[in-house]
């Protein structure tokens, strides 16, 4: 999946490692893999890898994982529809 790319840099994806507690859930569920355990902490190997399917956050017990899925490719998308069709140029990031 490493060649495979939504849209670059509108991911939602948040990981608190702070709150993480390694237990490894958000690892076993996550469709693309993107998420790994190193030293009892999940990391993430690259957001934009990410299609935002909200299955990481919804099995984390500790709410260290944020996401609003769906939102970025979609809202991203949609957004530089609209600005193109209204001359304006969309930089970077969703809306």
């Amino acid at each position: 999946m490493d060649t495979f790319r939504y849209i670059e840099g509108p991911v939602t994806l948040q990981l608190d490692q702070e709150a993480c507690i390694g237990c490894g859930s958000c690892v076993v569920v996550c469709p693309h893999r993107i998420l790994y355990l190193e030293q009892r902490k999940a990391y993430i190997t690259n957001v934009d890898l990410c299609m935002e399917c909200g299955a990481c956050q919804a099995n984390c017990p500790t709410e260290a994982i944020t996401v609003d899925p769906g939102v970025g490719c979609a809202a991203y998308i949609i957004a530089k529809w609209v600005n193109r069709l209204l001359g304006r140029e969309i930089v970077k990031g969703c809306c």
